[in-house]
């Protein structure tokens, strides 16, 4: 299994307590939709291995985890600072105007008033702002990622209607 195939959820903060538990940081929005995970990879040297869960708590963003045949507090250390993953398909799915960044890779972007864009090339992830990248004639078209922006996801028909503000298309067409 590949990052590709994975999505980060937070990382082991620290050991907890004196049986090789660990304590991971969360970094997802609702905690509880992960408490029933048999399994999570960590990133080790570059290489996503699994580790299997005896036991878990939640206290807020964080787990306390037992995981199978890490049972003192050394074993437990050497797994601090590094990257939890689960496999893409551990996601919560979403429903209305949510989606994922990866899940809409390939869509066609539709806008209210221009029609068809084109397929969405990627994501493109800024400290400010997530946008999408759409190609048409061959000329780059940048959309931001907002909720006034984004109008429908239609999953089935594999199309993401867009309301893009006023002028910026043409602003990259030339129109």
């Amino acid at each position: 299994m590949t990052k590709d195939d994975c999505f980060y959820i937070g990382r082991v903060a620290k050991t907890h307590g004196i049986k090789g538990e660990v304590t991971i940081k969360l970094d997802v929005d609702d905690p509880s939709a992960y408490l029933d995970m048999k399994y999570f990879l960590l990133e080790i040297n570059k290489v996503l291995t699994p580790f299997f869960v005896e036991r878990l708590t939640m206290s807020g963003d964080k787990f306390f985890v037992g995981i199978q045949d890490v049972n003192t507090v050394e074993a437990a250390s050497a797994l601090t600072g590094k990257s939890v993953f689960l496999p893409l398909e551990m996601l919560p799915k979403l429903t209305g105007k949510q989606f994922y960044y990866h899940e809409v890779k390939g869509f066609t972007v539709v806008d209210e008033n221009k029609g068809e864009l084109g397929p969405i090339k990627e994501i493109l992830e800024y400290p400010t702002q997530a946008i999408i990248q759409v190609f048409k004639d061959g000329k780059e078209i940048l959309i931001p990622i907002l909720d006034q922006v984004i109008v429908k996801v239609d999953r089935k028909g594999k199309k993401l209607h867009v309301k893009a503000p006023e002028g910026l298309i043409d602003m990259y067409l030339g129109s």
